[in-house]
């Protein structure tokens, strides 16, 4: 679905970014023209592809020549996927769950897949491990022999080929000693010790071939430093930020050195969409996974290094007029993980000048909103939201309407692709 070479966009591309940056506007009129022009009923998703090729070469820009992995979980739109693996600049998946790792592997013929969380699920197991093209193609993270061991419980070493393993390294920011922890809770292999003596049990173990490392430094990856109206706490953010990746790039790189000397590592895996310039700097990273820039959910809004354009929208239908300056569209709970909190919310973006009803906020069923715009809006006209993550609202929709712009930024329906949920697909 690509229009652009090696990841740069083309001219049509560039336009409607102008436009998007110029006039919020008239990008928003010009999908929701091309969907009604297509006759798409709501609730609709719409990809604009010329914002999706700017973040992707956005995305090789700030990785620095390092390979990006794509993150699948931020996608869960296979075609997208398949499209942007095979461009110069990404290399492999991380995958989210192992039923979803086995598919892509051998039904879309990615070549390489790693798992970015571990996974105990033994009916999963079992078709992996039995399956031959799957097991030379999927890795899975581990960060305790626990897991080997309910590995081996469902297929012992000797009836199956070895599994191609990879070392989950905690990268969160400790400090005081340990009694601080900054980041997230993953995995418990933090120090040199723990993972060499996690790396001597997998080496020492029939039916195992230790592959590569991953780590996510979340805590840069994944919080942003540029908050309008908390100045003071966006330049703590960047503090413990700076601080963070320079512990984390002197403990990693000697726990890759050290783990080298006992296995061939095919890859060392860091990093987020929020993190690539910084950890491209890590010169013992080999691949950078990233997902979330490339459909540009409004979480990003609030970071300082970059600002993806929004690729990724959804329509609903306005159904209600229920008193002056208030409508109401059908559906919308749409609402991203994470800590319950307003940023969790999708965002209204168009018309302009509509928020929440603070009672209500994103509905179940019905989403009323309030604002300056309400009143020139109609019964059957159509609200645009972002969402505040990036692949999370696929699993809302079984397709994903294509849009693209000409020139002059006009906007068309050029295809309709399914999601993960489309395909029959639910994977978490």
């Amino acid at each position: 679905m690509s229009d652009s070479t090696d990841g740069v966009p083309t001219t049509g591309s560039r336009t409607a970014l102008d436009v998007w940056a110029r006039d919020p506007g008239a990008y928003w009129a010009a999908i929701d023209q091309a969907v009604a022009d297509a006759g798409l009923d709501a609730p609709v998703l719409v990809l604009d592809r010329a914002a999706l090729e700017h973040n992707a070469a956005d995305l090789i820009r700030r990785s620095g020549g390092v390979p990006i992995r794509l993150a699948s979980k931020s996608v869960r739109v296979r075609s997208v996927i398949e499209d942007v693996v095979g461009r110069n600049g990404f290399h492999g998946v991380l995958a989210y769950d192992l039923a979803e790792a086995h598919w892509l592997a051998t039904q879309s013929g990615i070549g390489e897949v790693l798992m970015g969380y571990p996974s105990v699920r033994r009916h999963a197991l079992a078709a992996l491990v039995t399956d031959e093209v799957a097991t030379s193609r999927v890795s899975l993270l581990v960060d305790s022999v626990d897991q080997l061991d309910i590995i081996d419980s469902v297929v012992p070493a000797g009836a199956r080929t070895p599994i191609r393993v990879a070392i989950d390294l905690d990268a969160s920011y400790r400090v005081l000693g340990g009694r601080v922890h900054i980041g997230v809770r993953r995995s418990p292999v933090h120090s040199r010790r723990d993972a060499l003596e996690l790396a001597r049990a997998i080496v020492a173990r029939p039916g195992f071939d230790l592959v590569g490392v991953m780590s996510y430094e979340a805590q840069v990856a994944g919080v942003a430093d540029a908050v309008p109206g908390k100045a003071l706490a966006n330049r703590a953010v960047r503090a413990m930020q700076r601080r963070s990746m320079a512990e984390l790039r002197r403990r990693r790189g000697k726990v890759i050195a050290e783990l080298r000397q006992m296995a061939d590592l095919e890859f060392v895996n860091g990093g987020g969409t929020g993190s690539l310039e910084e950890t491209a700097r890590d010169r013992a990273v080999t691949d950078i996974a990233a997902g979330s820039g490339l459909f540009g959910g409004h979480l990003f809004d609030g970071y300082e290094r970059f600002r993806p354009a929004p690729a990724l929208s959804f329509g609903l239908d306005v159904v209600r007029r229920p008193a002056p300056g208030i409508v109401t569209c059908a559906g919308g709970g749409w609402i991203a993980s994470g800590p319950p909190a307003a940023d969790r919310l999708p965002k209204p973006v168009w018309p302009t000048g509509l928020a929440y009803i603070g009672t209500e906020a994103a509905g179940e069923v019905q989403t009323p909103l309030r604002g300056v715009a309400a009143d020139d809006i109609a019964v059957g006209d159509r609200v645009w939201f972002r969402h505040t993550k990036s692949g999370e609202v696929c699993e809302r929709a079984r397709e994903v309407a294509i849009v693209d712009r000409d020139d002059a930024g006009r906007a068309t329906v050029s295809e309709v692709v399914p999601t993960y949920r489309g395909e029959g697909k639910c994977f978490l």
